[in-house]
C-alpha cells in the first residue's frame, strides 16, 4: 500500500482516469461494431452517412491516446475500402 500522501493522490486519480479510459474504450469498440453490422447489411447509404461520425470518434480517442493515431487511420481506411466494395 502506498505510503505518503502524494502516492495515495495519484492512486485515487489512476483510479478515476481508469474509468474514463475505459469508458472511451468501450465507445470505440462500440462504433466499430455499429459500423460492421451496416456493412453486413450492405447496406451503403446509412454506412456512408456513419463513417463521419465514426471518422470522428475513432479521431477523438485516438487523440487521447487510448489508441494511437495509426490505429485510428489504418481501421477508417479499410472501413472505407470496405464501403467503396460495396
Amino acid at each position: 500500500m502506498a505510503n505518503t500522501k502524494s502516492a495515495i493522490k495519484r492512486i485515487r486519480r489512476i483510479s478515476r482516469q481508469t474509468l474514463v479510459n475505459k469508458s472511451r474504450k468501450t465507445r470505440f469498440k462500440k462504433a466499430i461494431k455499429k459500423m460492421n453490422l451496416i456493412l453486413e447489411k450492405k447496406n451503403k447509404k446509412e454506412a456512408i452517412s456513419f463513417l463521419p461520425k465514426l471518422n470522428s470518434e475513432l479521431m477523438k480517442i485516438a487523440k487521447t491516446g487510448i489508441i494511437k493515431k495509426k490505429n485510428a487511420s489504418r481501421n477508417i481506411s479499410r472501413i472505407t475500402k470496405k464501403i467503396n466494395n460495396l
